[in-house]
């Protein structure tokens, strides 16, 4: 009669675990994509907060809602996605992209999503570093499929 235990005495009479598929899985499995927000808006944070946050895939470690703030956070926490509304409370997002010139991590993302959805600040977030940039009033979802196709990437399967 075939045994369903998953421990098994190895050569020597020590116990062997047996790893099951999902064990592996879960042990390999890719850490979720990193997103601090910096939005003014509380209403709005709140909502890219649930509407981004994926269980396993994305998670939003961080929020910020000044220039200041968003500088000294974002060189402390560890991320992989910043989405930067280039209106503060106090200063600008343009200001925060200025601050992280050269200090940006390794493969970091940037993802403007602003009201002020012009072509003098889509050039100008552009030249200090973004790599998205979106109308939060008719484009604000397609953040949520960038980050999906960034996840995507990072477990290696395809983009959308």
């Amino acid at each position: 009669v075939a045994s369903s235990n998953a421990t098994t005495a190895a050569p020597g009479g020590r116990e062997h675990r047996a790893v099951s598929q999902d064990d592996a899985v879960t042990a390999h499995a890719t850490p979720p994509l990193h997103v601090f927000l910096v939005e003014d808006s509380p209403i709005i944070r709140e909502r890219l907060t649930e509407s981004l946050s994926t269980p396993g895939r994305i998670e939003v470690i961080g929020h910020a809602d000044t220039e200041h703030g968003a500088v000294a956070a974002l060189r402390d926490a560890d991320w992989d996605v910043l989405v930067l509304d280039l209106q503060l409370k106090q200063g600008t997002g343009l200001g925060v992209l200025k601050a992280l010139a050269g200090a940006k991590p390794q493969g970091a993302k940037v993802i403007v999503l602003t009201n002020y959805a012009i072509p003098q600040f889509r050039d100008r977030s552009v030249a200090l570093g973004a790599d998205f940039f979106f109308d939060k009033s008719r484009e604000y979802y397609r953040v949520k499929s960038v980050l999906e196709d960034m996840a995507a990437l990072r477990d290696g399967g395809p983009a959308h």
